[in-house]
C-alpha cells in the first residue's frame, strides 16, 4: 500500500495502479486502496490534457491544471519541469525557478536542473546567482556539455557587472562605463543583462557630463526594461539640456512605476519649479555657460559678458538696455559663484527674487560702481 502511494506522489501512474490492484487483490475491502487507485486514470487524463495545453501554447491553463495535478503528485519532477515551462512562457520566472528548485531536491545527481536555474537565473539579469547555479553543476559534472560553456561566460559577465557598480560606488564614472561597454560586448542578445549594462552607462555618462551618450544609453536601457532609476537618471540628463517638459514627464513615468519612489518626487517638485525658472531669468544662459559648468568657466564668462554689456559702452536708450544687461550679468555672477546661491537656483529657487528678500535689501550691482567715460575704468571683484 505504502508502496502504491509513493509510485503516485511521483506520477508513476502504472507502477501505482498494479500496486493497489495487488493491495485489493489480498483485500477487497479495503477502502483506502479503492479509493486511490479511483484517482489513478482521471489524474493521468489530466496530465496528458495539460501536455495537450502545452503544446497549444495555452499555458495559463496548463499551470492551473498541472497546479491540481501537482497535489495529488507532488513528488514529480517530470510535472514541476512542465510546470515551469509554462511559467517561463508566460514570463513568471520567479515560479518557474521555485519548481525547478524543488526537481534539484527530488532527483539526486539533477544537472539539468541546475543548468535550467542558472539560464533563468542569467535571463533574469541575475549573473551572480546563475554563477552560483552552475558551479552546482560543474560540482556534479565538471565537463558539463552546457554547464561549462555556461560558467566560462557568466563567470566573465559578472565580474563585469560586479566592477561597473563598484566604479559608480567609488564615483569613477569612466571606470564604469568602461566596464558597461564590456559587458554589451561580451553579452550581445540577454535582454535583462544587456539593461544592466545600458542602465549603467545611463548613469554613469550622465555623471561623466557625457549627456547625449547618457540620453542615447538611457533610452535603450528603457527600451528593453520600464525602470523608475533609469526615467529618473534620463530626467537629469534633460535638466542639464534644459529640457524640463521632458524632464517632468520622466519623473512622473516614474512615481507611475512606483509612486513612493522619493528621488522621483523630489525631481519633479525641482523639474517644475526649473520649468517655471526658465520663464524668468536664467543665470546660465546669460552667461552662457552650461548647468555643470565649473567656476572658472563661469568667472571667464563673466568677464567677457561684464565687458560687452558694461553700461560706459553705451549712449541714450542704449545705456538703458546695457544697464538691465549689466544687473542681469552681475547677478548671474554673484548667484553662480556662490555655492550655497547655486544650490539653490538648480532647486528651482531665485535667491535674488525681490519676493524671496522678505523685506530685506534686493541685489543691487550698481552699489559699489562709479562708472567713467572710459570704457573699462572699473574694477571687477573676481572672486
Amino acid at each position: 500500500m505504502q508502496r502504491g502511494i509513493v509510485h503516485l506522489k511521483q506520477a508513476q501512474m502504472d507502477e501505482a495502479a498494479t500496486d493497489f490492484t495487488n493491495v485489493l487483490a489480498d483485500d477487497s475491502s479495503n477502502e483506502e486502496a479503492y479509493r486511490t487507485l479511483q484517482k489513478i486514470e482521471p489524474t493521468r487524463e489530466e496530465i496528458q490534457l495539460a501536455k495537450a495545453f502545452i503544446r497549444g501554447s495555452d499555458h495559463t491553463a496548463a499551470i492551473e491544471l498541472l497546479t491540481k495535478v501537482i497535489e495529488t503528485c507532488p513528488w514529480s519532477s517530470e510535472l514541476r519541469e512542465l510546470r515551469a515551462e509554462s511559467h517561463v512562457a508566460i514570463g513568471d520566472m520567479s515560479a518557474a525557478i521555485s519548481d525547478i528548485r524543488s526537481t534539484t531536491k527530488l532527483q539526486s545527481d539533477n544537472t539539468v536542473g541546475y543548468f535550467k536555474l542558472a539560464t533563468l537565473y542569467y535571463m533574469r539579469g541575475e549573473a551572480s546567482e546563475s554563477l552560483k547555479e552552475v558551479r552546482e553543476c560543474l560540482k556534479l559534472d565538471p565537463e558539463h556539455k552546457d554547464c561549462f560553456p555556461h560558467y566560462k561566460k557568466v563567470k566573465k559577465v559578472a565580474k563585469q557587472l560586479t566592477d561597473a557598480e563598484e566604479a559608480v560606488n567609488r564615483k569613477d564614472y569612466k571606470a564604469c562605463i568602461d566596464a558597461a561597454t564590456k559587458v554589451l560586448k561580451t553579452e550581445p542578445s540577454v535582454s535583462m543583462i544587456q539593461f544592466l549594462a545600458r542602465e549603467k552607462l545611463c548613469h554613469c555618462f550622465l555623471h561623466d557630463d557625457q549627456l547625449p551618450l547618457s540620453l542615447e544609453s538611457c533610452n535603450l536601457a528603457l527600451e528593453l526594461n520600464k525602470d523608475p532609476r533609469v526615467y529618473c537618471d534620463r530626467a537629469e540628463a534633460y535638466i542639464l539640456t534644459e529640457m524640463f517638459d521632458d524632464a517632468i514627464r520622466d519623473f512622473q513615468d516614474a512615481l507611475s512605476l512606483d509612486e513612493n519612489f522619493g528621488r522621483a518626487k523630489e525631481g519633479l517638485q525641482r523639474a517644475q519649479k526649473l520649468q517655471k525658472q526658465s520663464e524668468k531669468r536664467d543665470y546660465y544662459k546669460i552667461l552662457g555657460v552650461s548647468r555643470n559648468a565649473n567656476k572658472k568657466d563661469i568667472v571667464k564668462a563673466y568677464r567677457k559678458a561684464a565687458q560687452k554689456w558694461h553700461p560706459d559702452n553705451f549712449r541714450g536708450e542704449e545705456k538703458k538696455i546695457a544697464e538691465k544687461k549689466f544687473i542681469d550679468v552681475a547677478a548671474a555672477k554673484e548667484v553662480l559663484t556662490d555655492p550655497e546661491k547655486r544650490q539653490q537656483f538648480d532647486r528651482g529657487e531665485d535667491p535674488l527674487d525681490p519676493e524671496s528678500q522678505q523685506g530685506g535689501q534686493g541685489f543691487n550691482p550698481f552699489q559699489h560702481q562709479h562708472f567713467h567715460n572710459s570704457p573699462f575704468q572699473f574694477k571687477f571683484h573676481f572672486n
